[in-house]
């Protein structure tokens, strides 16, 4: 959705890229067992949107500590992600090219957080 006035964090590839990961962990999580409806499905979801808006959160503070720190914070939930679809994959809740579409977009929107955290610091 593209608007006149953007947000400065919505004209970022980081951000961009996150949101992409919401939308994917959404669809996978669709597919889950119900029994999962409130276990490891919310977990998964929760971590994904936690990423792009602790990145949209963190663009807005005033001082480099106060940035980074909520960068690693979205760093902290990608982890998070890279632990719960594993165990995805474990269960058989996804099959092994839905773990690797999701790792893949994982890898690049943590190397994008990277570059973005070391050009703060």
């Amino acid at each position: 959705m593209e608007t006149n006035n953007p947000r400065p964090h919505k004209k970022l590839k980081v951000w961009q890229k996150a949101i992409e990961l919401v939308t994917e962990i959404y669809k996978t999580t669709e597919r889950f067992p119900r029994k999962e409806d409130f276990g490891l499905s919310t977990q998964m979801r929760r971590a994904a949107v936690s990423v792009p808006s602790n990145i949209a959160e963190g663009l807005t503070r005033k001082t480099n500590k106060d940035k980074l720190h909520f960068l690693n914070m979205a760093q902290a939930s990608l982890s998070e992600i890279d632990t719960q679809i594993e165990i995805s994959l474990r269960l058989g809740f996804i099959n092994q090219q839905v773990f690797e579409n999701v790792e893949i977009k994982v890898i690049e929107v943590e190397k994008l957080l990277s570059g973005l955290s070391r050009s703060i610091e």
